[in-house]
């Protein structure tokens, strides 16, 4: 037994000979009672030591390196120990646990597998602090139906060895799916996470395992000519047929509400998410904003969206066709077909588009492409919009902390809504400019979807010449804002309120 000031390299190096085990103290004044055990083997255990109220030493098992590192061992010490002084024995109370988890153990993968969800969804297991959300969740349960539970479902918790897991990651690997093998991984390994934390394990066998997909960042960008034919199939989706299908399978069946939701995503550059969960109480189409809640951002956080005008009609026709035969609203802006009370699956996005890629032979596609291509477009010397302001266009969390937390969350929403604002109104118009060789011309190629298709030949001939007739009619069909200034009057006034 010896003491030392424990750091992360000597916890990382620290061998035992063969035949020894070594028992370290941890000398560091966070570290009070802390003790590494190392085997032979090369098995790292840390243990607190502390007393009870009538004198009694214990030991407490606080999990394995480098499943824990050495700052969170030391956070575990320091509860245990403040249990201790308040009376209370964290080893005894861990035994009895233990005694009730025998009596109604979990017996198989899947086993753990129901529990782990059960405990996920109600908030009792947050690894990361915070409940996890429902879309997080089913992302988790299609990993574990699609890959996981096929192989390992059946098999007692303690035969789920490091080899098991390494044969669903090679044969992943072997298929050119290198992400979702990451994926895999990391989804078994919180998987066992829980399970020590239930103490039904104390080793996590994933920590035998490299992750072995090579994964390289998307770099999709759509260009013009791959815009142009998009957007054109999503507005005509009559003859598309999948390439290579069988016949049943060929024709490509979207309805308008998805393809009008692909189009805003292009526009809008929010995530797929955001898109499809959206409510009619976060919009303000009179005013030209979209505020979408902390509770669906990926950061956590508010995002207030400025909608140019073509966002602005796009949203008008897919609550117009939401509400064409049904006397109750949806509170949703794309509801499902199934169930009106909830709005489409955000995988409802995915799969429409890779069906339309499919049949356009734009190679692989999916909807954060869309994100991306308008994003480096504005960075691109088209638009030159700086970074830092096409993060705050696509919400990108800010690194900051204490104060400047709660400065943000307060204050900092309306932050930057011209500049936002500025920028996706020059997304808007290089996008017409793409589409229809008019950076001026917000209504072409979606002003068919708003105008009623029994108007006057004479009049359409009109829409078709006069640009300035065309704008004045989709304003006063639409309600738009008219101008900028207008806009962001009615920002600053929503901001005061």
């Amino acid at each position: 037994m010896s003491k030392v000031k424990l750091t992360d390299r000597y916890v990382a190096t620290i061998t035992a000979e063969p035949g020894k085990r070594l028992e370290v103290f941890d000398q560091h004044l966070m570290g009070a009672g802390l003790m590494l055990r190392v085997t032979d083997t090369g098995r790292k255990v840390w243990m607190v030591r502390y007393r009870t109220d009538d004198g009694q030493q214990r030991r407490l098992n606080l999990g394995m390196y480098p499943d824990i590192g050495l700052g969170e061992a030391r956070g575990r010490a320091a509860e245990a120990r403040k249990k201790a002084v308040d009376g209370d024995d964290p080893a005894g109370e861990r035994r009895q646990r233990r005694a009730e988890a025998r009596s109604n153990p979990l017996k198989t993968f899947t086993d753990l597998a129901d529990s782990y969800f059960a405990a996920s969804e109600v908030g009792e297991w947050k690894p990361r602090k915070t409940k996890k959300r429902a879309s997080t969740l089913a992302g988790e349960k299609w990993l574990w139906e699609r890959h996981i539970k096929p192989e390992l479902g059946d098999l007692p918790i303690d035969d789920v060895t490091p080899a098991a897991i390494k044969k669903i990651l090679r044969s992943l690997v072997a298929t050119g799916r290198e992400s979702t093998s990451n994926k895999v991984r990391a989804q078994i390994r919180q998987m066992f996470n829980y399970a020590i934390e239930q103490e039904r394990v104390t080793v996590n066998p994933v920590a035998k395992t490299t992750a072995l997909g090579d994964e390289v960042p998307r770099q999709r960008v759509l260009n013009d000519d791959e815009i142009r034919a998009l957007w054109t199939a999503l507005s005509d989706r009559s003859g598309l047929v999948r390439k290579n299908k069988p016949a049943a399978e060929s024709r490509v069946f979207i309805g308008e509400p998805v393809s009008i939701a692909m189009k805003l995503l292009l526009v809008t550059l929010v995530r797929r998410a955001e898109m499809s969960g959206a409510a009619r109480t976060e919009l303000d189409l009179e005013n030209g904003i979209w505020l979408i809640p902390g509770a669906r951002t990926k950061s956590r956080r508010p995002h207030l969206v400025p909608l140019s005008s073509t966002a602005v009609s796009l949203f008008r026709r897919a609550i117009l066709i939401a509400d064409a035969k049904h006397i109750d609203p949806s509170p949703y802006v794309f509801p499902s077909p199934r169930d009106r009370r909830q709005p489409i699956t955000p995988a409802a996005l995915t799969h429409a588009l890779r069906h339309v890629r499919e049949a356009l032979d734009l190679g692989r596609l999916t909807p954060h492409d869309l994100r991306r291509t308008g994003a480096t477009n504005m960075a691109s010397e088209r638009l030159g919009v700086s970074p830092f302001l096409i993060g705050k266009v696509l919400s990108h969390s800010t690194e900051t902390g204490g104060a400047a937390v709660v400065t943000l969350t307060t204050y900092a929403l309306y932050d930057y809504v011209k500049e936002k604002r500025a920028a996706l109104d020059a997304w808007e118009a290089l996008l017409n400019t793409i589409l229809w060789g008019k950076p001026g011309d917000k209504v072409a190629g979606y002003f068919p979807d708003v105008v009623p298709p029994a108007m006057s030949e004479e009049l359409r001939r009109r829409v078709a010449d006069d640009p300035a007739f065309r704008q004045a009619l989709i304003n006063e069909l639409l309600g738009l804002p008219t101008t900028a200034t207008t806009r962001q009057a009615r920002v600053t006034k929503l901001r005061d309120q």
